[in-house]
């Protein structure tokens, strides 16, 4: 519930990913203080759904007097805002990916750790009861030492609009990587306590989405065509971190094959396969008590909205003045280096270092 005391919170990049942070702020525990966009009819569409001011500048957000903000602007223009916002003293939650390119990314990150506010990036599936389960029984030693995650998440048909700035290269980065191949990596690092990643050996494809006979069912957005698709629509990577543990992704935007969202972590003494689509988890152990057996627990949780509590995290950050030690910039930065290191491997045909 709103109080006077409830930090404000701005919305920077009005399009289907700002209305989704905005809505649920309207129902959490801060408070929505307006939006901006450079764009007159997507500010127009956010007063009339929103009933809150928006301004065409960050400037003019801060004079009306904000908090915080979240940043859900293409990839390319999250530097730009973020690093605005951090010099007014604003504390931000950025949308994922931290930015379109590793130099962009770094240059955010060191802009972070110079700024008196705080970071998060927006990996909400890190606070998805399910993960938090596999996170517990983790630190508590369930799994004895975790080598190995399969990470996936391949769709049937899911390319986005093509045509909208997730096709264009010079705007996202990258395609199904990026966009959702980004929380994949993000989730099997986060199983291994974010160890150091030497090697990748990764293949981008684009199968689907330049293709004239691109048959799907529906498409998220306006479709301009093929010309309008510059981007990876599927991913293949291995990576090898300096103690041995391994990761090995699958991600696509369109495949023909059934759609998949499931991690499947390993460990020396048990493991876990997680559904993220529908938050299925299974723990899965061998013992020998009476007799050899197998044991596949099914684990049951309550529904959590992750954007909600990603967004409860930030405004306690924020109220507190103490940083989330979940999804901070330095972490983003490791995923990131992960995407570059997969797109350079594809680039050159073979493995390559992570930098």
């Amino acid at each position: 519930m709103e109080t006077a005391d409830t930090p404000r919170i701005g919305i920077i990049g009005l399009g289907s990913w700002g209305s989704y942070h905005a809505t649920r702020l309207t129902e959490g525990d801060a408070t929505l203080a307006g939006g901006v966009d450079i764009d007159a009819a997507a500010r127009e569409r956010f007063e009339t759904s929103f009933d809150r001011p928006t301004y065409g500048s960050l400037d003019e957000l801060v004079d009306a007097g904000v908090d915080g903000v979240v940043v859900t602007t293409p990839n390319r223009y999250h530097e730009e805002y973020a690093i605005a916002a951090f010099e007014t003293g604003l504390d931000v939650l950025l949308e994922k990916p931290l930015a379109h390119s590793l130099d962009s990314a770094e240059r955010i990150v060191d802009a972070a750790e110079d700024a008196p506010g705080t970071c998060m990036v927006g990996f909400k599936n890190r606070f998805l009861p399910a993960v938090e389960v596999i996170k517990g029984y983790q630190d508590q030693g369930r799994f004895g030492e975790t080598k190995h995650v399969e990470a996936n998440y391949v769709r049937r048909r899911g390319v986005p609009g093509r045509g909208s700035w997730f096709t264009r290269k010079d705007a996202a980065g990258g395609g199904s990587l990026v966009d959702i191949g980004v929380h994949a990596i993000d989730l099997a690092l986060y199983f291994l306590d974010f160890p150091e990643v030497e090697t990748v050996l990764g293949q981008t494809r684009s199968q689907f989405g330049g293709r004239e006979d691109y048959t799907y069912l529906d498409m998220w957005g306006e479709d301009a065509g093929p010309g309008a698709f510059d981007v990876d629509d599927s991913t293949s990577a291995m990576l090898t971190c300096a103690d041995g543990r391994t990761i090995a992704l699958e991600c696509a935007w369109a495949a023909d094959r059934e759609p998949t969202d499931e991690f499947v972590v390993q460990g020396t003494d048990a493991g876990a396969t997680l559904d993220r689509g529908n938050g299925a988890l299974t723990i899965h152990e061998a013992h020998d008590v009476g007799a050899p057996h197998f044991v596949n627990a099914e684990v049951e949780t309550r529904d959590v909205d992750p954007i909600a509590a990603e967004q409860r995290a930030f405004a306690t950050a924020i109220e507190t003045g103490t940083p989330p030690k979940r999804n901070t910039p330095e972490q983003a930065l490791a995923v990131q280096r992960v995407l570059d290191a997969i797109q350079r491997s594809s680039d050159a045909g073979e493995a390559v270092s992570v930098e």
